[in-house]
């Protein structure tokens, strides 16, 4: 069976509901068409929900313990030290590299996880991992073309702190790049499975939330963003063959931040992480009494011997051990509301299975709405406030397919067998 041409469009982390909100109010009245003519849902992402996992998970239609991405940020246990995941940590064969060996032409842009670029048939353009513009791409000498159009691998978060008003114009500036060198090497390359992402949406989210949801100051600056992916995706539309195959998704929902939890704080107030005194409080000064420590987003990892490098937690008690820490975790409540800040406490089996399974934390929190799990070592206070203001969601991912049978998805590793088929 050929492949029909297919065209994926991510926009990372928009909330369905808020999707739904934004063709009503005739802000996106393309993708209104498109919703209104074919299958939509709700769509669960992953545990925890955030895109270097959910994305792994749909390029490879695995489970994290099976392509081995469990977070942006993990640990080598022994030598005790922290690492940044990249794609090339990943353990399976993603549907880009998949339809290559087929003989398909592939194009794929900007997808959180590419980075390095992998060898496709066609062109792979990193994702905003990518620490220069001459790594972003396959083949490599691609970039040049990059290069001279202004391609922008992400906005830089780093100037909301500076001047919101300038981080909102590197975000439309991000976007307008994106979308226009996007749309030229569809129109232009040969391709027949062609994915492009757009993380400007999860930036938005992360530092405009209220704006973004509401009539804050930077309301209409946000109401663009979508105007121009809108835009986009009609020009999409009228680009493609009738029979192709059309995808947009995003790969888990937003809300608003009430509070950021900070899980080591906790952890050493219940005397379960200490630290070698005298010295600043990270991974490398941990006391070899400690219990266990966490990782960015609420996942906990006990000091086990024989596993970590300095290791006290004996194996036979490492069930013990768990359900002592769960007791902890699952009564935090917010000391100004009394709400319960955690939703969900898994055991690392219990929602994941395969042979990586070992690198898994132990114990994997899923917060309730509002409640952000952090794991900063040297904070002074479990409940903060920061300049985040929205947070990433599980259960409300937005799906939609034209010529798909979406109704076969439930979540986004689900995503990638139907797009196969």
């Amino acid at each position: 069976m050929n492949l029909p041409k297919t065209v994926v469009i991510g926009i990372d982390g928009v909330p369905f509901d808020f999707l739904i909100q934004q063709c009503d109010k005739k802000i996106m009245p393309n993708l209104a068409d498109i919703i209104a003519n074919h299958p939509h849902k709700k769509m669960k992402s992953v545990y925890p929900a955030i895109s270097a996992v959910a994305w792994t998970s749909y390029m490879t239609g695995r489970n994290p313990a099976v392509h081995n991405i469990f977070g942006f940020i993990d640990r080598n246990p022994n030598p005790l030290e922290l690492i940044i995941n990249t794609g090339a940590m990943r353990k399976c064969e993603t549907i880009f590299e998949s339809l290559s060996k087929k003989g398909y032409r592939v194009i794929s842009i900007n997808v959180p996880m590419t980075y390095p670029p992998f060898p496709v048939n066609g062109i792979m353009v990193g994702c905003f991992m990518t620490p220069e513009i001459s790594k972003v791409s396959y083949p490599e000498e691609f970039y040049r073309y990059l290069e001279s159009r202004g391609y922008v691998i992400d906005p830089d978060a780093r100037l909301f702190d500076e001047s919101p008003d300038k981080f909102m114009h590197d975000i439309h500036r991000s976007l307008d790049a994106r979308l226009a060198i996007g749309f030229d090497i569809l129109e232009d390359r040969q391709w027949d499975f062609y994915q492009l992402h757009i993380m400007e949406s999860d930036r938005l989210f992360h530092f405009f939330w209220d704006s973004a949801t509401g009539n804050g100051q930077y309301s209409d600056a946000c109401r663009l963003v979508f105007r121009k992916i809108d835009d986009f995706i009609g020009r999409v539309c009228s680009f493609i063959p009738k029979d192709a195959r059309l995808l947009i998704l995003s790969d888990h929902g937003f809300c608003k931040t009430r509070r950021e939890v900070q899980l080591n704080t906790l952890l050493e107030k219940a005397g379960l992480l200490s630290f070698v005194s005298g010295k600043i409080k990270s991974l490398a000064t941990m006391h070899p009494s400690t219990v266990c420590y966490s990782l960015i987003p609420g996942r906990i990892f006990l000091n086990l011997s024989g596993r970590e490098q300095y290791g006290t937690v004996l194996q036979r008690d490492y069930d013990t051990v768990r359900h002592q820490i769960k007791d902890v975790l699952q009564n935090l409540k917010d000391p100004e509301t009394a709400d319960m800040a955690i939703d969900k406490i898994f055991f690392r089996e219990e929602i994941y299975s395969g042979p990586f399974l070992h690198r898994a934390a132990d114990i994997i929190l899923h917060p309730k709405n509002g409640y952000d799990l952090k794991s900063h070592f040297d904070k002074d206070h479990v409940f903060m406030m920061s300049n985040i203001s929205g947070m990433h969601t599980y259960d409300d991912a937005f799906i939609c397919g034209i010529n798909l049978p979406i109704e076969k998805v439930d979540e986004i590793k689900d995503v990638r067998a139907i797009l196969e088929s």
